[in-house]
């Protein structure tokens, strides 16, 4: 998958843009100035897969939060500020690795002036965080609420940065909206040369968001669109680091350990598949090697439809054939069939 050509930008030991791996970012909702709980969300967060953090700073006491924080976590901190260019400044002088900024809500020129000069100072990147809900109102006015609106508002943003000398910098478009969302990304994405963070946001529950970002995220990046993503979910922002690197691993971008493919089942099922399945997305938890695995439910979807597995299950009558490759290893009672395929699983993530 080609993608688009973007300069190389570090958010602390994180490299994003110019080719580099696409990160996955999600974001606390504590309070951050709580330090104990934020730190050990972003724990959980880290465990689960993210590489890049944000927290709100929405007072002071959250901004001289920021190096306790960093003295107990293990992956870079963003931080997220919305209409105090002051705490801008306070969030880079006690350390976060990136500040994120939104332009329809900063203030003044001078203000973000302001914001650039200690940023370049200090060798901190800026997000440029443009968001439909609170557009820059000369634009709006100028575009309507439209993806034009969203691209000029960026590009006006980073114009502004760029005379003062400054274009350490990672750009965000986003909409709750998918079409708009994904229409203003791609117009500013053909003449963007800084990395881009991609996703929906306020994208709603934990269902539908997932839905949602799976169809704004596959458009953007299988078009090249994208440098690091945030799936923004209500729910625990473990979800969103999960349904990020799925994402991620079905367009075949990057692997995250297992990868489950079963059957819808139907009438010539006949084993118990769906609460097999369901065991079997637990048992796989624990591997960290990315691997394809098949769980199906008759010799019809068995071994041809599972070609493509590295290896897998196919039910029978009271029994289940183990496959390999799409090749059948050997037959085994369905009550074993759990069992039987941890075992291969341990014996391909020992050979990879």
């Amino acid at each position: 998958m080609n993608r688009n050509q973007t300069k190389t930008v570090r958010i602390g030991n994180v490299l994003i843009g110019g080719g580099h791996p696409i990160a996955i970012q999600s974001m606390t909702n504590t309070k951050t100035a709580d330090v104990a709980a934020t730190v050990n969300q972003i724990l959980r967060l880290e465990e689960a897969g993210c590489e890049i953090i944000r927290c709100t700073v929405p007072d002071e006491e959250s901004a001289l939060a920021i190096p306790r924080i960093k003295q107990q976590i293990h992956i870079p901190l963003v931080a997220d500020i919305h209409f105090d260019y002051r705490l801008a400044i306070a969030a880079v002088k006690n350390g976060a690795d990136k500040i994120r900024i939104n332009p329809g809500n900063i203030g003044s020129r001078e203000r973000l002036e302001k914001v650039v000069q200690t940023c370049k100072e200090y060798e901190v990147p800026i997000r440029v965080g443009v968001n439909a809900g609170s557009l820059d109102k000369a634009m709006e006015e100028k575009y309507g609420r439209t993806a034009r609106a969203l691209a000029e508002s960026a590009r006006e943003s980073v114009r502004i940065m760029e005379e003062a000398d400054f274009d350490n910098i990672v750009v965000a478009i986003k909409a709750s909206n998918v079409r708009l969302c994904v229409e203003s990304f791609r117009d500013f994405a053909k003449d963007c040369p800084y990395p881009l963070h991609v996703g929906l946001t306020e994208a709603g529950r934990v269902e539908d968001g997932t839905i949602k970002s799976a169809l704004a995220l596959g458009q953007l990046l299988s078009e090249g669109i994208g440098d690091t993503i945030r799936v923004s979910l209500t729910g625990d922002p473990v979800e969103e680091v999960e349904a990020a690197k799925k994402i991620l691993s079905f367009l075949d971008i990057r692997k995250f350990g297992p990868e489950i493919i079963s059957c819808p089942t139907c009438g010539r099922t006949n084993i118990d598949l769906i609460p097999l399945v369901q065991k079997v997305a637990e048992a796989m938890k624990p591997f960290r090697t990315p691997m394809k695995v098949a769980v199906m439910g008759c010799v019809v979807n068995g071994p041809g439809e599972a070609k493509d597995a590295d290896f897998g299950i196919c039910g029978g009558k009271g029994e289940g054939l183990l496959i390999r490759k799409g090749e059948i290893v050997c037959k085994v009672p369905e009550e074993k069939l759990l069992e039987a395929l941890v075992e291969e699983a341990k014996r391909y993530e020992r050979e990879h």
